[in-house]
């Protein structure tokens, strides 16, 4: 059991004067981050500032030598094979942006099948439809039910109509409007079947599930830092060592190369260098470094188990409201995305602002999925290991007031 009060009091942002009365419930967008990674940034800045990997004094040496352990516990924290199967990116989004260009634009030509979902995150799919622009391939979708929750047997379907057409598929682990998760092992092995190579989006997955990608056996995998306690302008992909080989970089610059000459003859470097051209979030990377060793500690396992708990007490408490649309009753994640009946999503999380409480309210970057869902806005409460039941509560009891003459009235 996870003793969420010790938790809270790692978290600045929740023991702060100013926190008094607050209820945060938007770690799907950004999570608070533990003081001992606020700790690491700072010293970072204080003691230790140097640019990494070509500078030749002690402090440099230092400085890289701590960036590259961070490589290392990211690579144990994903059981990757190695840590050269480990790149440093800005973001999820930037991860899956190299993907599209570095594999997709070079290998994919027309004919070939891109199988993606309706319910992804713009930073998955847009990359892959300027895939289908430049390189003739089709992007077709992968079946959900009106939850958006992942239909198998119509995957396997296309799967056998299309054979080896298919080249890539990419999804997301845990959509994050509706906070499914898809069965990820099952997927990638019938994906193999046809020789496609499958792109994750585990933004919203890795922080709160234990990711192994050697079990998976995932091909590419992207996620952030700052959905897991660490710090922003961090993003990491990982991918199998002999796909990132065969890869392009998204830039160049130093760092990224081993020579070039007058001639423009360039030589890279080999895999993860080749793809970090330029300096780096030097401080950023340290400090995701201090929020690994966190998760780590606690558990990837502690943290799933009890996020399921709390968000199944959400959902219990949720589906009892009678004034309240439930979007994805059997999600099983840290995501609830609802709407006050007859009351636009905005107008409602501007009222529970009002009260105190934090969350996201449009449509999250998942434009299509109104395909699915039949509505574009929708608010989203997303919970993390610092939040509570009591909590829960409290947004409960707010939400059996809410109507649209008291949304009004804290917009006026």
């Amino acid at each position: 059991m996870l003793d969420r009060n010790k938790i809270r009091d790692d978290f600045p942002m929740i023991k702060s004067e100013e926190a008094k009365g607050r209820i945060y419930l938007d770690s799907a967008a950004t999570s608070f981050k533990p003081q001992c990674v606020i700790d690491k940034v700072m010293d970072y800045y204080t003691k230790e500032n140097a640019n990494i990997h070509r500078g030749d004094y002690d402090l440099s040496y230092q400085v890289s030598s701590e960036y590259e352990e961070v490589r290392k516990l990211c690579a144990k924290f994903l059981n990757a094979d190695s840590e050269r199967e480990i790149i440093f990116t800005n973001g999820a989004s930037s991860s899956l942006n190299l993907v599209a260009y570095g594999y997709g634009q070079k290998f994919l030509k027309e004919g070939d099948i891109i199988l993606s979902t309706e319910a992804e995150h713009a930073s998955n799919i847009l990359p892959w439809f300027k895939v289908q622009e430049v390189t003739g391939a089709k992007i077709e979708y992968i079946p959900l039910d009106k939850e958006g929750i992942f239909d198998m047997e119509g995957y396997k379907r296309l799967l056998n109509e299309l054979g080896d057409k298919v080249k890539v598929i990419t999804l997301a682990h845990v959509a994050n409007v509706l906070g499914n998760i898809v069965p990820l092992k099952e997927i990638i092995e019938e994906a193999h079947k046809v020789g496609a190579v499958v792109v994750v989006d585990g933004a919203q997955s890795v922080p709160h599930i234990k990711t192994d990608v050697r079990d998976l056996d995932i091909d590419f995998l992207c996620f952030s830092s700052h959905k897991m306690l660490g710090p922003s302008g961090v993003g990491v992909l990982y991918g199998k060592y002999e796909l990132l080989e065969k890869m392009d970089p998204f830039m160049l610059g130093g760092g990224s190369n081993a020579r070039f000459d007058i001639c423009g003859n360039i030589l890279l470097k080999e895999p993860p260098f080749k793809f970090e051209a330029g300096t780096p979030c030097v401080e950023g990377v340290l400090g995701f470094g201090e929020a690994l060793k966190y998760l780590m500690a606690i558990g990837m396992e502690n943290v799933e188990e009890e996020g399921k708990e709390l968000h199944d007490y959400f959902m219990k408490r949720m589906l009892e409201l009678d004034n309240v649309e439930v979007y994805n009753p059997k999600s099983e994640t840290s995501i609830v995305t609802f709407n006050v009946k007859g009351i636009f999503a905005q107008d409602a999380a501007g009222y529970l602002n009002s009260q105190g409480i934090a969350v996201r309210s449009g449509t999250h970057c998942a434009k299509i999925l109104l395909n699915v869902i039949g509505v574009s806005e929708t608010i989203r409460a997303s919970l993390y290991l610092y939040n509570t039941k009591e909590e829960i509560d409290r947004v409960i009891e707010v939400l059996k007031e809410t109507t649209l003459e008291k949304c009004i009235g804290a917009i006026l």
